[in-house]
């Protein structure tokens, strides 16, 4: 039986497929080390199962869509800690204490009328 989780990080979605297993995983069907070549943001991604102890017990298939890579690994990240509660409930704990299940709600402003960015400005000239 498989357990999900859906995982989201700025624009970033990612749906979490785990199933019992080696430790095989496949990132929209390419391998982990292929998909993020950082390795901080391979570590930050997989941290619900070094923190749970589950590395290698579970095969994960992840399908990730939208955003940069770093939003990419916290969707991940997100979702493999949910997925990993609605296999076992006691990781809540854990996984709270880690703050791997709290959703990231910062996204980016908006660009306003008249500036060159969110809040940057032309320069002011005053003659």
């Amino acid at each position: 039986m498989a357990n999900t989780g859906t995982g989201r990080r700025k624009t970033a979605v990612a749906q979490v497929r785990l199933t019992q297993g080696t430790g095989k995983v496949l990132i929209n069907k390419r391998t982990l080390e292929e998909y993020f070549p950082v390795e901080t943001t391979r570590n930050d991604a997989f941290l619900p199962f070094t923190v749970t102890n589950t590395m290698g017990q579970f095969d994960v298939f992840i399908t990730v869509k939208g955003g940069g890579k770093t939003g990419q690994g916290g969707a991940v990240k997100l979702g493999i800690a949910r997925a990993l509660v609605e296999y076992n409930e006691e990781f809540r704990t854990v996984l709270r204490k880690f703050d791997s299940l709290t959703r990231d709600p910062r996204m980016v402003e908006r660009k306003k009328y008249g500036l060159k960015k969110a809040r940057k400005r032309f320069q002011f000239s005053k003659r």
